[in-house]
């Protein structure tokens, strides 16, 4: 018998589904499965090879995939699953859940949750959400009850959801985004903090939802994180697609994968599990009945899920399938979170507009120059 350890991430989203079925597993044996969880901010942020040295089973989002395979921490996963069932589950997946997960020609972990930027708002304050950006910078101005999400990560990932509204994807080629969508971009983040209720620059997509179901100062959120769970039941918040400026919604894909770490030798009843994990019966079952957000897209559009969901599925499907996927070289965490750092400063502080994007620049270059040297290249 052996006995396998994991780690997600503390919300019912990342734990309740995960331990339930770890349960099922550990009763009928041989193996038995154990999760940990860690905060939000620990998954975003910490690094990957350090988790997997400890644990068998990790719960990642697609950017640290570079860094995971700098130090060959993770089990490719064509080498454990058969073609045929990796493209089935490809196929099946919303969006770029399962794609996100593939680097260098190779899946490194299973898409078990799917999650986007999209709007949030208290359907007793808001008929429909604003549209486009001009009108949420106006709803802004007017009530004072609208907060962009800007805490750990998330100023530069809204800032990045905002440049493909308006119509350019960052880090396409050479630079990270052009001076005039950049600037842009940021007009709009300063205009949404300006009025912003006092404390939100530093909540998480968890505590801002919370916040805005509480209703106490919060009506909108133009752009965060979407949770299921803050959709169900009475007084649950509406979730939809967030302004833009052109034909694509802008939006950059979260959501989690779950990967096999080095350390790991698993056994047969483990792949199983998480073969198990990925049928449509659990992805439209189990999962969303304890929390969870499927991957499937089977799950996002039975009728039945939708429901119990308040909506939340239907509503944002479009979002999630337009979701732009983040670079996964080496290095991008520590980048990730240096360029929303200088993004806060440049919403909050006196700093020229031209300044804060120079210095993006000189992040994003430094941190590429540096993926590309030979010891921080994939083995």
């Amino acid at each position: 018998m052996t006995h396998y350890r994991g780690l997600t991430w503390d919300h019912p989203r990342g734990t309740d589904a995960l331990r339930a079925a770890a349960a099922a597993f550990s009763a009928d044996g041989p193996d038995t499965l154990t999760w940990e969880a860690q905060p939000l901010e620990g998954f975003e942020s910490a690094p990957i090879e350090r988790i997997a040295a400890e644990f068998d089973l990790v719960v990642l989002d697609h950017p640290h995939l570079g860094d995971a395979r700098a130090h060959d921490a993770l089990h490719p996963l064509d080498a454990l699953f058969s073609t045929d069932e990796l493209t089935a589950w490809s196929d099946a997946a919303v969006g770029p859940s399962f794609t996100s997960y593939v680097l260098e020609g190779r899946p490194w972990a299973l898409p078990l949750d799917a999650a986007t930027q999209v709007a949030a708002w208290r359907p007793d304050a808001l008929d429909a959400a604003p549209a486009t950006w001009d009108e949420a910078v106006a709803l802004a101005s007017r009530t004072a009850r609208v907060a962009p999400s800007l805490a750990g990560p998330h100023a530069f990932l809204s800032w990045c959801s905002i440049a493909v509204g308006l119509g350019e994807e960052p880090a396409r080629g050479d630079i990270l985004l052009s001076r005039a969508t950049g600037a842009e971009a940021l007009r709009v983040l300063r205009a949404l903090h300006g009025s912003a209720p006092a404390g939100t620059i530093g909540q998480n997509p968890i505590s801002l939802l919370e916040r805005l179901r509480a209703g106490d100062d919060l009506d909108y959120l133009p752009l965060v994180y979407g949770y299921v769970t803050y959709a169900q039941g009475e007084g649950g918040v509406r979730f939809g697609a967030p302004p833009t400026a052109g034909p694509r919604i802008g939006s950059t894909l979260g959501g989690t994968g779950i990967a096999i770490s080095r350390r790991c030798s698993p056994s047969a009843a483990l792949i199983d599990h998480l073969r198990a994990l990925m049928s449509s019966d659990l992805q439209r079952g189990l999962i969303p009945a304890h929390a969870g957000q499927p991957s499937a897209r089977a799950a996002w559009t039975d009728e039945a899920v939708d429901s119990a969901s308040g909506g939340f599925y239907s509503s944002t499907l479009t979002t999630i399938d337009q979701a732009w996927v983040r670079p996964r070289f080496a290095g991008y965490i520590p980048f990730q979170s240096a360029a929303s750092a200088l993004l806060r400063a440049g919403v909050t502080d006196d700093i020229e507009t031209g300044t804060v994007l120079h210095e993006l620049e000189e992040l994003f270059h430094t941190a590429r120059a540096a993926a590309a040297t030979p010891e921080r290249m994939p083995a």
